[in-house]
């Protein structure tokens, strides 16, 4: 914790700002994420909370709603039931990697430095990168490596898709998480 204390055990939820714990000893313990310094987990890398009690400009608030969500890179756009309001913000949390060519595999921001394609969604931006749209018929917009925040135009559905002009020999999937 901040304050110095230490304790052994087992973590058992974290939601709603909170984290419970159950001590080594059986005691359970509930904590307010801000007063939390990190969390080791044995032979694996922890959580550090590094906000120092106040959120910098573009941490991702506390409380929202979150779905994960998988996107193929084959696939034009996934929907992702997420329901979104005109001037909504909404954060992401994308991982993965898509195959889109013979020897070509990138993560969600795309090919470093791709040429512009008329033919992609968005013609300007990298290939293979995540891109979004709100509505079957919106205007696709670009996500990438972009956590957040991202101001919605628009209301209805959030589709996420792959900025790409020829799906049929791609692979691989970004698993995205939504935070709305």
């Amino acid at each position: 914790l901040r304050s110095g204390r230490s304790f052994t055990g087992e973590l058992v939820s974290v939601r709603d700002g909170r984290m419970e714990f159950r001590t080594d000893r059986g005691r359970m313990e509930t904590f307010e994420l801000e007063e939390v310094d990190r969390v080791e987990f044995s032979g694996r890398e922890g959580y550090r909370n590094d906000r120092d009690g106040r959120p910098p400009g573009n941490e991702r608030p506390s409380g929202l709603r979150e779905r994960e969500v998988d996107v193929p890179g084959g696939t034009a756009w996934t929907r992702t039931s997420v329901e979104l309001r005109d001037g909504q913000e909404v954060w992401f949390d994308s991982r993965g990697e898509v195959r889109w060519g013979p020897g070509r595999k990138d993560g969600p921001g795309g090919e470093s430095g791709s040429p512009r394609n008329p033919a992609r969604p968005i013609p300007s931006r990298p290939g293979a990168a995540l891109i979004g749209k709100i509505g079957e018929n919106g205007d696709p917009f670009f996500i990438g490596n972009d956590r957040g925040p991202i101001r919605v135009r628009g209301r209805g559905t959030l589709f996420l898709g792959i900025n790409d002009d020829y799906l049929q020999d791609n692979g691989g999937a970004f698993r995205v998480i939504v935070y709305y």
